[in-house]
């Protein structure tokens, strides 16, 4: 069984990013499966902090999920044309101590989608990412992209996706991006 830890950018409770991963995790392609992983409890990285305390708990969860994974979803907000903070600041704790980064992200297939009330989806917000996730030596899956645009026309107001189209486009992204990451683990 091939398995992928999802994560969302957003804390608010009606995300849309939030809503696109639930929604992934029941179209995920046989043989494989979707976790959710949390940011919520991370707090704002403060090195005072890790010297003083350590490594908070919820950080360390997070980090032996992205390690034990086959792969790794982003579903990513865009907020001001790039990362939201909330997020940009989860993986920062990931990366702490900095000898950990090879062992939680070293190869790591991984790839970025999002859901935005804009006109563009998460464009920007996904271009950002790229830096990011090559600095921490992850493997990106090139071949596939998903950016839900107008989101709010896309889901209800419980969070289920109403839209068929995207429900196909986002069955066809998983489906790729699952034989990307069962393929990085079969060798």
């Amino acid at each position: 069984m091939t398995r992928i830890l999802a994560i969302s950018g957003s804390l608010r409770q009606g995300s849309f990013n939030t809503s696109l991963l639930h929604t992934a995790q029941k179209l995920m392609p046989e043989g494989a499966e979707l976790i959710e992983g949390s940011i919520a409890d991370i707090p704002l990285y403060n090195a005072d902090v890790e010297a003083a305390d350590g490594i908070p708990d919820a950080v360390e969860t997070l980090k032996n999920q992205i390690a034990d994974a086959d792969g790794l979803l982003l579903f990513t907000p865009e907020y001001n044309n790039s990362i939201p903070g909330v997020f940009k600041n989860a993986i920062d704790w990931t990366t702490r101590p900095a000898k950990d980064i090879g062992r939680v992200y070293g190869a790591k297939p991984v790839s970025i989608l999002g859901a935005s009330p804009g006109g563009f989806g998460t464009i920007l917000s996904q271009d950002a990412w790229l830096s990011v996730l090559r600095t921490l030596g992850t493997r990106p899956w090139f071949e596939g992209r998903l950016m839900v645009a107008r989101a709010h026309t896309v889901f209800d107001d419980s969070g289920a996706m109403t839209d068929d189209k995207m429900r196909d486009r986002l069955a066809e992204f998983l489906s790729g991006f699952s034989a990307f990451a069962t393929g990085h683990a079969a060798q």
